[in-house]
């Protein structure tokens, strides 16, 4: 039986998500920041439609990218040099956020990030803890994603594009971003071929949880990341 959540933000042990194939560990709460918080330090994240109580997840297999080994084909490479985007951090939240909810997926009729979620979500943003990664063409917007960031751990929730590669720029970006920064993982939820393409991979729970609980831990307080942070580190590379 899959426990409801009490008013303070504590979740039952992850070995309860056992009892459900797809990991869903607990039902209810509320999405407050220091709810979200717990369960992002603990592995843990929501997931639900319009309508429906809250569900948090605990998957095993869980999808993970460690930034070093994002895998960067020699076309990808050339678009990455071409000049014709910008990159900027934390401009554009609330736009982000928007726009991956209403980005068209296959297979789904409507969206998971509610007008509930991205209240949540924005409210982490303004407190420092979560983040939006874009890329732009002039001043238009052509794709992004953003997530939380805990200690050295960064916890991606969604992507969007309206032009070729615009998320996977991103992405590259965040990658050099944070390595730099010495994050240790990025948390991808679910398996993808996209994200497998890009050097994501599946860890056993346990294995996903250890790396976690060492990368949240360490010293990184919330703040609002540098606009300018990293447009442009691709520019440079060889040919």
């Amino acid at each position: 039986m899959i426990p409801w959540l009490r008013p303070e933000p504590v979740f039952p042990a992850i070995e309860s998500a056992l009892t459900d194939p797809n990991g869903l560990l607990a039902v209810g709460g509320d999405l407050s920041p220091e709810r979200l918080l717990a369960a992002y330090r603990r592995g843990i994240y929501p997931w639900f439609s319009a309508g429906d109580p809250i569900l948090w997840w605990s998957p095993d297999p869980r999808m993970a990218l460690f930034p070093e080994q994002i895998r960067i084909t020699r076309s990808f490479a050339k678009v990455l040099r071409s000049g014709d985007y910008a990159v900027k951090l934390d401009t554009a939240f609330d736009q982000v956020i928007g726009a991956c909810a209403a980005m068209p997926r296959a297979g789904q009729s409507g969206t998971w990030i509610t007008a509930e979620m991205q209240a949540a979500y924005i409210r982490l943003h303004r407190l420092g803890h979560a983040h939006s990664v874009e890329t732009w063409r002039g001043d238009k917007l052509i794709g992004g994603l953003y997530g939380i960031a805990i200690g050295k751990a960064f916890f991606g929730e969604s992507m969007f594009s309206r032009a070729t590669d615009a998320s996977k720029i991103a992405l590259a970006h965040l990658c050099r971003f944070l390595v730099a920064r010495s994050f240790g993982i990025i948390d991808c939820q679910m398996e993808t071929a996209h994200l497998a393409s890009l050097g994501a991979r599946p860890l056993p729970r346990t294995e996903f949880l250890k790396c976690v609980a060492t990368c949240v831990d360490l010293d990184n307080a919330p703040e609002h990341w540098p606009a300018d942070g990293i447009d442009g580190v691709f520019r440079q590379a060889p040919a």
